[in-house]
């Protein structure tokens, strides 16, 4: 899988932009504030439909404008797909895939399979369980359109739930109708807490390995999922909160509360590990999203690092570019110093400079 080239209109600060890529080490280097970090943002929109920094679309128009275009094609088992993402300031997107338009965002995911590194994701072990539940959500709507589509749901049952509850505080008659809200909410979130299971089992065989492998055989990362109800108990813990959530006007106990434990030894490193293992870990936990999405797709996701290698040592460095040489990779930083000094691979370099990007000859 790959990127062939991206086009965009009025996207963020590009008026008009169009960058071909190689199926292999792609390199977008410039100062900061200069537009690298919103080419992988348009990348990721077209495989997601969202962006990654969580904007919404009408802040990801150019300035002064009412309308933005991405235009995205994509090579995937020899076969060509033209994505095309139209954002609009007061109005929902539109999506077309070979120029065919789509109605729900669903039919998207699966085409183009992304991996998205940041800075931000080196603290997603130390970070609240919100970040952790996103990268879980990320990854699963990505991979199981069954799973996107009971997120969903469930989010719109929970908002729904919550709203009821506020409203019955002043119309008691109200409370009647709680129930069917809460067969519903359980329906999701009991498929939702049985799929991040799965998934997170999966990922934890990964996850120990390459862990092992970047600590140099010295520490042994453990990985597992903490539900904040078992999918066999949700129904009788949201029956036993019931009191509560009228108290305080909002649903106590659910798949919106889960968290990730990581573990090393009998160290909860979320809350006592040094920061280099958190970032090991989360290194470790990127690398082994990577090689699950290949092993689910059996085919190489697009991944795009974003100034996240001046975050890391020589060492974790190393081995973060000597894991990914098969897969397609844009990577952002604003000097090709280390690159260089290191001598790893280098197949494109563009530079960007001020909402304009520019192919640079390297050797």
């Amino acid at each position: 899988m790959m990127i062939k080239s991206i086009e965009l209109k009025n996207f963020r600060n590009y008026e008009d932009l169009f960058i071909e890529f190689t199926d292999g080490t792609n390199i977008l280097f410039g100062d900061n504030a200069q537009g690298k970090t919103n080419v992988l943002e348009s990348a990721y929109v077209s495989g997601t439909t969202k962006s990654h920094k969580g904007s919404k679309d009408k802040d990801m128009i150019r300035f002064q404008e009412d309308e933005s275009h991405i235009r995205t094609f994509v090579l995937k088992h020899d076969r060509e797909f033209q994505i095309d993402i139209h954002l609009k300031k007061n109005r929902s997107k539109g999506i077309a895939v070979n120029r065919v338009p789509i109605k729900k965002a669903g039919a998207l995911f699966g085409i183009l399979n992304i991996v998205f590194f940041s800075p931000e994701d080196l603290n997603i072990i130390k970070n609240g369980p919100l970040q952790r539940r996103r990268f879980l959500d990320l990854e699963l709507c990505q991979l199981d359109k069954i799973y996107l589509s009971d997120l969903a749901s469930y989010n719109r049952i929970l908002n729904q739930r919550n709203k009821l509850l506020k409203d019955i505080v002043f119309h008691r008659e109200l409370l009647d109708t709680l129930s069917v809200w809460d067969m519903q909410l359980i329906e999701y979130g009991s498929r939702i807490i049985r799929r991040r299971n799965s998934f997170v089992q999966e990922l934890s065989e990964l996850v120990f390995g390459i862990h092992k492998n970047i600590s140099g055989n010295r520490e042994e990362l453990l990985l597992s999922y903490e539900p904040d109800a078992s999918a066999d108990s949700f129904a009788d813990e949201l029956a036993r909160t019931r009191e509560k959530d009228l108290k305080y006007c909002q649903t106590s106990r659910g798949p919106h509360r889960d968290d990730l434990m990581f573990k090393i030894g009998d160290a909860d490193i979320r809350r006592f590990g040094s920061q280099g293992q958190q970032r090991t870990s989360a290194l470790s936990l990127k690398l082994s999203e990577i090689e699950l999405v290949r092993k689910i797709i059996h085919d190489t996701p697009v991944l795009l690092l974003d100034d996240v290698l001046s975050e890391l040592d020589s060492r974790r460095q190393n081995y973060l570019l000597g894991s990914i040489h098969d897969i397609q990779t844009v990577i952002t930083c604003t000097g090709l110093d280390e690159f260089v000094k290191n001598r790893f691979q280098i197949d494109r370099v563009f530079e960007v400079r001020n909402g304009r990007v520019e192919r640079k000859t390297h050797t």
